[in-house]
């Protein structure tokens, strides 16, 4: 089924659903009556989610390919196919220069925040086209545009993402599938935790930034248009 006005009998893979924006995005599609699978690394987070939604939860290393097969192999094996909706909301983030942030820090983030929703996509994307519906969305970052200081590895990844997701959009023109790629201003999520940046006056305090649930509102905005209508993109800031 594709996704649209109604979703009661729609399924959803959320990824990054342990903490932050997935766990938002998990929580609001749940709420508009989405049948959700939380994928992240935390299984005490994942299952008290699933509880609380009435979903299921996968526990997977994005980081790692292996992991990410078994999990996506139990999903599709459970809910015979891809699911309707796909959303890459898993991410890792730190804050260094080009002159000193680490090789194993870069390496990280390009594994999980782009090279992890590839493998995503790349496992899901065939039985949806072959099936012609479903929606994948990729959430990016604002990062993902524009260059700021000690952003090497964090836009290194998100810009990939971006560009990865042009293609994907190229690719799947007339085949049923949709995409959209979310890119938010900074969201107030446990990523910030070790920056603190309400002690550096080069970054936005907490208190400025927008919520989790403002992104995904974002997200249900997308799932929720006719499946006639694709949006390929929405860019969102605080006011």
């Amino acid at each position: 089924m594709s996704p649209g006005l109604d979703l009661s009998n729609c399924t959803a893979l959320v990824t990054g659903a342990s903490r932050g924006i997935g766990r938002a995005i998990a929580r609001r599609l749940a709420a508009k009556g989405v049948a959700v699978w939380g994928m992240g690394r935390v299984k005490t987070e994942l299952d008290q989610l699933a509880a609380e939604t009435g979903g299921s939860s996968l526990v997977a290393d994005l980081s790692e390919d292996s992991s990410v097969w078994g999990a996506v192999e139990r999903l599709t094996d459970e809910i015979q196919g891809s699911p309707d909706i796909v959303v890459n909301a898993a991410g890792v983030f730190g804050l260094a220069t080009c002159a000193t942030e680490s090789v194993r820090a870069f390496d990280e983030s390009l594994a999980v925040n782009l090279r992890g929703a590839f493998l995503v996509i790349r496992s899901l994307l065939p039985g949806m086209i072959d099936r012609g519906d479903g929606l994948i969305i990729n959430i990016g970052s604002v990062s993902g545009r524009k260059a700021y200081r000690e952003n090497a590895a964090y836009s290194a990844s998100k810009f990939g993402l971006r560009g990865l997701h042009g293609v994907l959009l190229e690719e799947i023109r007339g085949s049923g599938v949709r995409a959209t790629l979310v890119e938010p201003a900074a969201t107030d999520t446990a990523l910030w935790d070790e920056v603190n940046p309400d002690n550096n006056p080069a970054l936005p305090s907490r208190s400025q930034m927008m919520q989790p649930e403002d992104v995904a509102e974002a997200v249900v905005f997308a799932v929720t248009r006719p499946s006639s209508v694709c949006v390929p993109l929405i860019q969102i800031e605080p006011a």
